[in-house]
């Protein structure tokens, strides 16, 4: 038995821990869906995980381990980038965060908090409009994507050297995880990934994982992660002061504007899902 009674959650594959940073021997300890979960690396291609007595389902994907505390209804989503031999793959950071996943993954998609929040990195005033954008539920793939997102920046990237004008494109395959494909400053053909895997704690509290998978050969793993840390220090404390810290799912709790348009959508895609962990019910 388990704590969590919502089985859309229970059916999810979950982000618990960076492979890189599993010690090779000794049980480690965390908490999903608030349970306690214990995990150990076998080897370099294996990591079991116990609920109890029970062993869980693994899947180690992205640089990260994956586990269901049920039964999965389908594979992890696919992040093919991730597989290309000259990009650079950086679990740039595991930090916890006193807000509910949903929250952490409507913030994610919010380009309008860019030059107010992230200010001189990936946004600055005057620069504050979010233009029309276009965004859709492909309902084959079971996701969201918004494109045509375009956004003065000045420091893009940990490789970006002056302000730009950057594309970006918002995935989101998976309730607790999201995806961002930005325009790469070294080549202008591809896009560089800033993915964000929620591991749920609890309903209202994570562990929010990033991965950075980008064509960039002058910066250090280092440089990468300082810049990914950076923001995320910046997003911290705007999460754990929104209130409430489940996300309302009732289109009236909250007042819409254009840059929404994309959470407007995630939460109808949740209501659709019956997702209930980290979500406050629209009323019936």
């Amino acid at each position: 038995m388990t704590q969590c009674s919502d089985p859309v959650a229970l059916a999810l594959w979950h982000p618990i821990a960076a492979i890189e940073d599993i010690p090779a021997d000794g049980k480690q300890k965390t908490q999903l869906l608030g349970e306690v979960l214990h995990y150990r690396k076998m080897d370099d291609t294996r990591v079991s995980v116990h609920h109890g007595d029970r062993k869980l389902p693994v899947t180690l994907a992205y640089g990260y381990v994956w586990t269901c505390l049920g039964t999965p209804e389908r594979d992890l989503f696919d992040l093919p980038e991730y597989a290309e031999s000259d990009r650079r793959n950086v679990c740039a950071a595991t930090v916890g965060v006193n807000v509910s996943a949903p929250r952490a993954v409507e913030n994610f998609l919010d380009m309008g908090h860019f030059p107010f929040v992230h200010t001189g990195i990936l946004g600055a005033e005057p620069h504050t409009e979010v233009r029309e954008y276009q965004v859709n539920v492909d309902t084959e793939r079971d996701e969201i994507l918004a494109t045509e997102c375009l956004f003065y920046q000045p420091q893009a990237a940990a490789g970006s050297s002056g302000g730009v004008m950057s594309d970006y494109i918002y995935r989101v395959p998976h309730p607790y995880c999201a995806v961002l494909y930005k325009s790469c400053p070294t080549d202008e053909s591809r896009l560089d990934v800033i993915a964000l895997f929620l591991q749920s704690v609890d309903e209202e509290n994570i562990r929010a994982h990033a991965l950075v998978s980008v064509i960039d050969t002058q910066s250090s793993d280092l440089d990468i992660r300082m810049f990914q840390q950076n923001i995320f220090s910046q997003d911290k404390p705007i999460l754990e002061n929104q209130l409430p810290k489940r996300l309302p799912l009732d289109p009236r709790a909250e007042t819409p504007i254009r840059a929404d348009k994309s959470a407007i959508a995630y939460r109808r895609w949740l209501r659709t899902k019956g997702l209930q962990y980290g979500v406050l019910a629209a009323a019936a």
